[in-house]
């Protein structure tokens, strides 16, 4: 009893500091706390606790429970509870979570989550930031969820400035958040937080799914976290895999994702508990910290000339690998903490690709040193507000990363990073078009290229002419371009090189997981490739586009959108589409041929815009129809 006691008391200690933005242990060691309590005691009420006890002075009930989510570290039990089931996911931010009221269209007001029934009221603190509307498009009552966070750059801008004001310096992003939704000045520093919506609650607007959710946070003009829905295992790897990536190099913190059955038919039906919804789950990476000793710091010029500083520590072993090298972000970063040979800091493990530094343990006294000539080309650096940049075209890390990555997704063999540099030193490439003139003799020059290998380079680079649309997009280093991203495009229409150069802003964000922030990085990044794809389709590039077989299926080539009531379920007719040629869009838009639903009328955004547009309406019965002819 006295171990459950106590067990009890630590928990209820650690989730208060937690919320105050003040953790002392790791989210990992407080799950490890639970679990033990759940073994020994589990009808514990403690662990049916959601949130912190209230302490401020303006207590707000909220009309509906914030719950916390059910979480795994696994991805057999992530698998087992999506049951093939089609489910949403998203990142899940790493911030305090916030209810927003709106009637008539206005903000009245905002609430923390507290202790799930009883928040914490901090309108006058919300209307400072930037990301949250003032006003909507929708006169009723409307409550929207999300979650306040401060992103990389926001937190050293932030940090300058409490610097300057006398206060106390930020330690993390994380923390910051719950510090500046708690205070009771300068509440003008809430101007440095973001806001992503995840969730709405309103009586009239009917959604049949997760999906038609975040679109019509979108159109409210929300910020919404990406999305996507998952529907196999190699789906929900790709998630993870993604999931690792971002914590290593995204903008802002994420702890893990979130993932929503689709159809809201299940939300209704398979309820919540006193702590947490059955029709969510998150999904969390064991994460373990440790100090270190940072020895020096290497700074390493990618594709678009930023340099990223990685810090070479004494060796310690972490979550299991021996962990020598660890991220510190950006210049802003490495500036802020002053980061220098002979530091102790403290890194930490979760799901990184690259484990990443957190603080400052014990600061040595050695000189602190920026860069102000570039490693690769010895050209000066310069300061883009938190980045550090080399703005010569023909420095060679920035050449030789831009090809190597469109070496390595393009599917060309045999030509290694240690090969590579090589032959941007000898003048033999100069940027990818160049990769397609490459003369025989040349390569007969390098160290160790004989007769056999050379042939086979130049197989490989004239096989490479053959990759697909979709290959081939991904391989050009498009911000936000990746492999998934464009397929979405292509599937959705723009299955010619041509059309795909011409998509706008507009155009994009109407494909699934593409917002305008995305959508306008992916276009800016994508024409200023317009020279590169030029030289390379006058090479002789094929781009076919690889979809599924279209046969002599009447429907060929039409673009579908589906909504509504439906007799099967919904990713049975997405598939029945896509086999028979069709492209299933996730938007309405002048482009559509057809929507399908076995509604006679709706209030859904999709319903609307088609009869907008005057877009054809059909059921499921007429859209087999259409394809028997």
């Amino acid at each position: 009893m006295d171990k459950i006691k106590n067990l009890e008391q630590q928990i209820l200690k650690h989730k208060h500091l937690y919320y105050q933005g003040k953790p002392e242990i790791s989210d990992f060691e407080y799950d490890a706390l639970e679990e033990e309590l759940r073994r020994l005691k589990p009808t514990s009420e403690v662990l049916e606790l959601v949130g912190t006890l209230f302490t401020g002075e303006q207590k707000v009930e909220h009309s509906k429970k914030m719950l916390s989510l059910n979480k795994t570290y696994k991805l057999d039990e992530l698998i087992k509870w999506a049951d093939n089931k089609s489910v949403l996911s998203t990142f899940k931010i790493d911030g305090s979570s916030c209810s927003i009221i709106y009637e008539g269209g206005s903000l009245v007001i905002a609430k923390t989550r507290g202790d799930g029934k009883v928040g914490e009221n901090i309108t006058q603190k919300i209307l400072h930031l930037a990301s949250v509307p003032r006003k909507i498009s929708y006169q009723g009552k409307f409550e929207i969820r999300g979650e306040v966070y401060c992103d990389e750059k926001n937190f050293i801008h932030l940090s300058e400035i409490m610097t300057e004001r006398g206060l106390e310096k930020p330690t993390s992003q994380r923390n910051i958040v719950a510090g500046l939704l708690g205070r009771k000045e300068n509440i003008d520093l809430a101007s440095y937080l973001n806001f992503q919506a995840f969730e709405l609650f309103q009586d009239e607007v009917v959604l049949k799914t997760e999906e038609e959710k975040f679109h019509l946070l979108q159109k409210l003009k929300f910020e919404t976290p990406e999305f996507f829905i998952n529907k196999t295992k190699e789906d929900f790897e790709q998630r993870l895999n993604e999931s690792r990536e971002f914590m290593t190099n995204g903008d802002y913190l994420i702890d893990g994702l979130v993932f929503s059955y689709n159809e809201l038919s299940l939300h209704e039906s398979l309820g919540e508990t006193a702590h947490h919804p059955r029709y969510k789950m998150a999904f969390k990476f064991q994460g373990e910290t440790k100090t270190t000793l940072l020895k020096e710091i290497v700074w390493q010029v990618s594709r678009n000339g930023i340099l990223t500083p990685v810090a070479q520590v004494v060796p310690v072993e972490l979550s299991g690998a021996k962990v020598s090298r660890v991220t510190l972000h950006n210049y802003g970063m490495v500036n802020q903490y002053q980061l220098k040979s002979g530091d102790e800091i403290e890194i930490v493990r979760s799901g990184e690709v690259i484990p990443k530094f957190l603080s400052v343990v014990k600061s040595s006294e050695n000189p602190f040193i920026i860069p102000e000539i570039c490693p690769s080309c010895e050209k000066p650096t310069s300061i883009e507000d938190i980045r550090l940049i080399c703005k010569n075209d023909n420095c060679p890390d920035k050449v030789k990363d831009e090809i190597l990555n469109f070496i390595q997704k393009i599917g060309i063999e045999d030509l290694s990073s240690k090969r590579l540099e090589e032959m941007i030193k000898m003048g033999i490439v100069s940027d990818i078009p160049s990769l397609y003139q490459i003369d025989r003799e040349k390569l007969l020059t390098m160290d160790k290229v004989k007769d056999k290998l050379a042939d086979k380079i130049l197989e490989s680079i004239e096989g490479s002419k053959k990759a697909d649309l979709i290959t081939f997009l991904a391989s050009l280093g498009i911000n936000g371009g990746a492999y998934n991203k464009c397929e979405k495009i292509v599937i959705n229409g723009y299955d010619t090189i041509e059309k795909v150069m011409n998509l706008n802003i507009s155009q994009l964000e109407l494909i699934e997981s593409f917002a305008e922030k995305s959508a306008t990085e992916f276009v800016n990044s994508l024409k200023s490739k317009s020279v590169i794809v030029e030289k390379l389709i006058s090479y002789g590039f094929e781009l076919k586009v690889k979809l599924a077989p279209q046969g002599d299926s009447s429907v060929s080539g039409m673009k579908f959108c589906i909504t509504g009531t439906l007799t099967m379920k919904r990713s049975e007719l997405q598939k029945i589409v896509k086999a028979n040629g069709g492209i299933v869009q996730s938007g309405v838009s002048k482009e559509t041929n057809y929507l399908i639903t076995n509604d006679e009328t709706s209030t859904s955004s999709k319903f609307k815009k088609a009869l907008e547009l005057k877009i054809p309406i059909i059921k499921e019965a007429e859209f087999f129809k259409l394809i028997e002819k």
